[in-house]
């Protein structure tokens, strides 16, 4: 079987797309293109946190109710949450509802306006100085993907020293994947560069 898939359009696309269309927009449009800022980087390590043991796409079709109880990942608002907050989101079946995962947002949200606090961008330039500098090559299957790097590694180990949690290697490599940190469209994929 081919790592590839062609969709109706003609394009090929790496295979975890499927055939569903919202997928295909999320690989189209978002991953692997470069993500900046604050607020942006923040809203996907708060995703990707919420997508440990489960698939992305459910965390991507639960993303605009995501947006809205967490006040658009605004790290102030979420900084702010307390126990109340909590229990109103273990009850909002717009979100998955673990109590370990929102309290991780809530401390992360507190943790990133620590770092950003008086300095605009920080948890921006903090993350990106993560990416792998050494040139890669493309890779020509899935059997060619790595689940950790060693740059996941190090941005795990450095978020973790910060008090961020649910941000493990595994996590941050998906985070660095999906953000545009490296590029690991299949050789092939129209997105491919």
């Amino acid at each position: 079987m081919s790592d590839l898939i062609v969709g109706a359009d003609g394009r090929a696309r790496c295979r975890w797309v499927g055939t569903d269309a919202e997928y295909a927009r999320y690989h189209d449009e978002e991953w692997g293109t470069p993500l900046h800022g604050d607020r942006p980087l923040f809203e996907k390590l708060s995703l990707e946190g919420f997508q440990a043991g489960l698939s992305w796409i459910s965390i991507l079709r639960r993303r605009p109710g995501f947006r809205t109880v967490f006040h658009d990942f605004d790290p102030e608002a979420i900084a702010a949450f307390g126990d109340e907050d909590v229990e109103r989101l273990m009850l909002d079946d717009r979100i998955i509802r673990n109590r370990a995962k929102i309290l991780a947002t809530i401390g992360n949200a507190r943790a990133t306006l620590e770092l950003t606090r008086g300095n605009p961008g920080a948890l921006d330039e903090f993350m990106w100085s993560f990416r792998p500098t050494a040139p890669r090559a493309r890779p020509a299957t899935f059997g060619d993907l790595a689940a950790i790097t060693p740059e996941s590694t190090a941005l795990s180990k450095a978020l973790k020293a910060r008090g961020y949690r649910f941000v493990g290697p595994t996590t941050m490599h998906a985070l660095m994947q999906s953000s545009g940190m490296i590029d690991d469209h299949l050789a092939g994929c129209w997105r491919a560069v």
